[in-house]
């Protein structure tokens, strides 16, 4: 079975996407209880002035992975579709849309101490630190969508190399810090 095609979309930096990030962050931890470590804005709406998805991505960070399936009806309660691991070992991973079925809200959660946190903050902090990178994977996204913009596939294909290299080189830089 052929899964649709979603229609990209990416739009211009958003301040609101930070207090966005802050409102859910709190539903979020009060809904995995006492198993919350630290939660994180992640993915290219927490990264200032540049082009982005208009979805926001939590990363959160637990003490016990295995204790976050006790919640999963806390997070859909939420309105939080439960996805477990979906393709990385050791994630649970969420999705929430609104009304209409736009994606809203993406949860990473991984165990405290996982690579995988290093890497996306590691990604997150390198960009930041160094806006004129930041402008090329704009540019090189605002340039995909016009040419995927109806293949999400394809779109996330061509971002692939890019990312690759900046989670090179803020693996590297992080160390330097």
């Amino acid at each position: 079975m052929l899964l649709p095609e979603m229609k990209v979309e990416i739009v211009p930096y958003d301040r609101k996407w930070r207090e966005a990030f802050e409102a859910e962050s709190k539903l979020v931890a009060a809904s995995l209880g006492g198993n919350t470590f630290s939660i994180h804005h992640i993915g290219s709406t927490s990264i200032p002035n540049i082009y982005a998805k208009p979805v926001i991505d939590i990363l959160v960070e637990v003490i016990d992975i295995q204790d976050v399936d006790l919640y999963t009806t806390e997070m859909s309660t939420l309105g939080y579709e439960v996805m477990g691991e979906f393709g990385i070992p050791g994630r649970r991973y969420f999705r929430k849309d609104n009304e209409i079925g736009i994606r809203t809200h993406q949860i990473h959660a991984f165990q405290k101490g996982c690579v995988q946190i290093t890497r996306h903050l590691a990604f997150r902090d390198y960009m930041i630190a160094h806006p004129e990178e930041a402008e090329k994977y704009s540019e090189l996204k605002r340039k995909l969508v016009e040419l995927y913009a109806g293949d999400s596939e394809s779109y996330m294909d061509g971002k692939d190399a890019f990312i690759q290299e900046i989670d090179r080189r803020a693996a590297q830089w992080i160390l330097l810090i």
